[in-house]
C-alpha cells in the first residue's frame, strides 16, 4: 500500500488463549502506507503475518496492551528471530506499552538474558501512562493510550492518521467510563466480545455491551473480535444489534478492514 495515507487492518488473530483451529491469538496489524505497526503478538502471530504477506522484520512498531500470554506469547520469539544469523532484523524496531508491560518485559530479559536483546538494530521501548494519555506520535500518525478495566497493565489504543481517520483497538477491556472516550467517534473500532450475552466474563464485554460503548460513543463502524468458542455458536451480530446499529463485522483471522 503506497498510496499517501491509505490504511489497512487486518487481523491475525480473532481468537483468545483457548485452542483454535479457525481462531488465533489476538494479533493485528496496521498498514500505514509503507509503515508496519502490530498490535499485540498472541502464540502464532509470526505465523500468521509472513501468511498475510507481511515479513516481521519490517514492523516498525508492536504495541501492547497487557500482559496476558494469548497477547504477549509471541514477543520472545519475535526478538530472538532479529537475532538470527545472516537472516535477522536491521531495522530500529518500538515497543511500546503500559508501565506494568514494560515490568513483564524486564523479566522476559532477565529470563532470557541477551538472545533477546538487540543486535544488528536499535530497539526503542516507549512506556505509555494511559491514566495521562500518553501519546506515541509518528510522522503519518498517532497512537494514544487509554485506560481499560482488565488487569492493572492494560491499555487501550487509538490511532489517529494524518488523514483525519481513526482506528481504535480496547484490548481486554470490562465496560467502564474510559471505554466510551477511548471509542470516540472512532472511524474502525475494533472491540473484543469474549462471550455471548448472558454468559459474560469479569473483565471482558458481551457484544450488547460492546454495541453499548460503541453507540454511546458514536463509533462509525465495529468490528467485533477476541471470541472464545462459544462465540461461534451463537449470533454474535444479531446481539450486537440490540445496542448498535452501525455498520458492523465479526471478526475472522485474515480479514482486512480499509481506513
Amino acid at each position: 500500500m503506497s498510496t499517501q495515507g491509505a490504511a489497512r487492518l487486518t487481523i491475525l488473530g480473532s481468537g483468545t488463549a483457548a485452542p483454535s483451529t479457525r481462531r488465533g491469538a489476538s494479533g493485528h496489524l496496521l498498514s500505514i502506507g509503507e509503515e508496519r505497526l502490530v498490535f499485540d503478538t498472541g502464540p502464532g502471530t509470526l505465523d500468521r503475518l509472513l501468511r498475510a504477506g507481511t515479513d516481521p522484520h519490517t514492523v516498525s512498531h508492536l504495541f501492547y496492551t497487557h500482559n496476558h500470554l494469548d497477547h504477549t506469547g509471541e514477543l520472545a520469539p519475535w526478538l530472538f528471530a532479529g537475532r538470527v544469523p545472516q537472516a535477522g532484523r536491521r531495522e530500529p524496531l518500538t515497543i511500546a506499552g503500559s508501565p506494568g508491560f514494560m515490568d513483564m518485559l524486564d523479566a522476559l530479559r532477565g529470563a532470557y538474558g541477551h538472545w533477546i536483546e538487540p543486535e544488528g538494530y536499535r530497539l526503542d521501548r516507549v512506556t505509555l501512562d494511559a491514566a495521562a494519555r500518553s501519546m506515541l506520535t509518528a510522522s503519518r500518525w498517532s497512537a494514544q493510550a487509554f485506560p481499560v478495566a482488565h488487569i492493572a497493565s492494560s491499555i487501550g489504543y487509538r490511532v489517529t492518521l494524518d488523514t483525519g481517520k481513526t482506528f481504535v483497538y480496547t484490548g481486554d477491556t470490562g465496560p467502564c467510563e474510559s471505554l466510551v472516550d477511548l471509542c470516540r467517534d472512532a472511524d474502525l473500532l475494533l472491540i473484543e466480545a469474549s462471550a455471548p450475552d448472558g454468559a459474560g466474563v469479569s473483565g471482558h464485554l458481551t457484544p450488547s455491551q460492546a454495541g453499548e460503548a460503541a453507540s454511546r460513543a458514536g463509533a462509525r463502524r465495529v468490528v467485533l473480535t477476541h471470541f472464545y468458542p462459544a462465540c461461534d455458536r451463537v449470533d454474535m451480530l444479531e446481539q450486537l444489534r440490540k445496542t448498535y446499529d452501525g455498520e458492523a463485522t465479526l471478526a475472522e483471522d485474515g480479514m482486512s478492514f480499509d481506513l
